[in-house]
């Protein structure tokens, strides 16, 4: 696709990283920027060479949602419109990606931007990082799949008070409620997160990808459903390559080699 000087693309080690780059409106969502977000992850979907992907924002900021200035001019499109279109098909093509998604919170994450981060597989922030659910603020509800992840994530009372006052949670007050993976030291960010996203890339992805798809289906299942589904999915990665050279690597006492397949 042409390049999106507001979205910058790279591959490096089987990671995709995908850089919000507008840091003069801290990475605030435009048309341009969620086009390319859209077209960048179906890419990732296809590209055998991605084995896991990385979100991440330039500057002081993660994402701070919707840049307001496209939705007050007298031609604007209504918000639900460009949720529709823009932010909904981010939050299905991350779900739905058969490879590991982390969000690396460098910083502000609020309204849409902080449920785009968390609809992701995993989540790790800066400790100097925070998540605000601003959409009580200026009288909207939340997008962008907040009302399904983030009550399933820190239970509704907690999730009923952030949308609802839009109070500021600090990245250790995020970890400590179950809504993210950890919070790294502001020194240590960039390494930590890379050290992390690489071990997924060098993990047996396919395996990750069926766990990923059981997550999914398991909030809509009861026991006996995920059960079976577990007992399909078992099947299906007990006859991946990397089954076997995980096996046979534990048998050799060696480290294995695993392409994904």
């Amino acid at each position: 696709m042409p390049e999106n000087n507001s979205l910058i693309f790279s591959l490096e080690n089987g990671v995709a990283t995908l850089r919000l780059n507008r840091p003069e409106v801290f990475n605030s969502v435009n048309k341009p920027l969620a086009l390319a977000f859209q077209q960048h992850l179906r890419d990732c979907q296809t590209n055998a060479e991605v084995r896991a992907v990385l979100i991440t924002g330039t500057g002081r900021a993660f994402c701070a949602g919707q840049d307001l200035a496209e939705i007050t001019g007298p031609d604007s499109p209504e918000v639900a419109e460009i949720v529709e279109k823009h932010y909904n098909p981010i939050i299905l093509l991350i779900r739905e990606l058969d490879k590991p998604v982390v969000a690396a919170v460098n910083g502000v994450a609020a309204g849409a931007g902080a449920n785009i981060a968390l609809a992701c597989d995993i989540v790790v922030a800066k400790e100097s990082a925070s998540f605000i659910q601003a959409f009580s603020k200026i009288g909207l509800i939340p997008d962008s799949g907040g009302t399904y992840f983030l009550p399933r994530l820190i239970g509704m009372q907690r999730a009923s008070a952030l949308m609802m006052t839009g109070d500021k949670v600090s990245a250790a007050e995020a970890v400590q409620m179950g809504m993210i993976y950890k919070a790294f030291a502001d020194e240590t960010f960039d390494q930590d997160v890379i050290t992390l996203v690489r071990k997924l890339a060098a993990m047996p992805t396919k395996g990750l990808a069926y766990t990923k798809q059981l997550l999914n289906s398991s909030f809509g299942n009861d026991v006996a459903q995920q059960l079976r589904a577990e007992g399909d999915y078992q099947l299906r990665a007990g006859n991946t390559t990397d089954y076997r050279e995980g096996v046979a690597a534990f048998l050799e006492k060696r480290q294995p080699t695993f392409t994904g397949q």
